[in-house]
């Protein structure tokens, strides 16, 4: 079975292994604590589908989003923010701004963070 790659892109170190925690059992999972590693380590990392934190150091989610769509060979990746930005609308301004789909931390449904996930990844396939 060949074991498909999810990029997170998280700066908080508790959230980021609470994260890989869930998810590495069925994926691999590479980890970038801001937006500019992210940007130059992705092109290499051949990524499925990438977890986006919106509230970064130095260059928040949405403007990471917009450069990744830029990339040629990244821009057909599915994005999900991941986001603690959970206010009425919040979801319908990210998908707005270019967001695949979009999943509130703190990560309290492990079912509905897979479901998303291989709903997304299954159409990379």
């Amino acid at each position: 079975m060949n074991v498909k790659t999810i990029i997170l892109i998280e700066d908080n170190p508790d959230n980021r292994l609470l994260t890989q925690a869930i998810l590495e059992s069925e994926y691999e999972i590479i980890c970038f604590e801001d937006g500019l590693s992210a940007l130059s380590g992705l092109p290499s990392t051949n990524p499925d589908l990438i977890l986006l934190d919106i509230s970064l150091p130095g260059m928040d989610g949405l403007e990471v989003l917009n450069r990744i769509r830029k990339i040629e060979e990244l821009s057909q990746i599915p994005v999900i923010a991941l986001t603690a930005h959970a206010l009425p609308g919040d979801k319908e301004h990210f998908l707005r701004q270019g967001f695949n789909d979009y999943i509130t931390k703190p990560i309290i449904d492990d079912n509905l963070l897979f479901s998303i996930i291989k709903k997304w990844i299954s159409r990379t396939e």
